[in-house]
């Protein structure tokens, strides 16, 4: 089932997905402080978000996913987690993986992502491998070229 939401929504069910797979529960103030936005802001958007069924929310309460709100949200953390990958795999400092994935994750075309997952699971698997030599002499002659140009 597709279900069509727009990239803050995405932006806000990751967030509390990643907050509430690190403690159990997200609050008001966890979500503002990842995102670096106001806790004000985040109340609105917690509103519209359980009105449509995304999250449990409650005033004073925490925030918690809805099968719903899960289910995309997985998604999202997944796009942004290949990408944050590949951008490690060519040597991008973390600080500009993380950001650079926070944009791919929203902008490409779903065929695109699922190249890019194929491309990072099929490296991944091979590290992992008994045999890695020539993806890791891979991995080493790029770093060896970048440092020279």
């Amino acid at each position: 089932m597709q279900i069509s939401t727009s990239r803050k929504v995405e932006d806000y069910l990751r967030i509390v997905y990643e907050i509430v797979e690190a403690k159990g529960y997200a609050r008001i103030r966890d979500i503002s402080g990842a995102l670096g936005v106001k806790p004000s802001t985040v109340v609105e958007m917690m509103k519209k978000l359980h009105e449509q069924g995304f999250v449990v929310y409650e005033k004073y309460g925490g925030v918690t996913l809805t099968s719903r709100g899960k289910e995309i949200a997985g998604v999202v953390k997944r796009r942004h987690d290949t990408f944050k990958k590949f951008l490690e795999i060519l040597l991008v400092p973390e600080d500009a993986a993380i950001k650079d994935a926070h944009i791919l994750e929203h902008q490409l075309d779903p065929r695109t992502i699922l190249q890019f997952t194929r491309f990072v699971e099929f490296i991944t698997q091979a590290m992992e491998t008994d045999h890695p030599v020539f993806i890791k002499r891979w991995i080493e002659e790029f770093r060896k070229y970048c440092e020279r140009t």
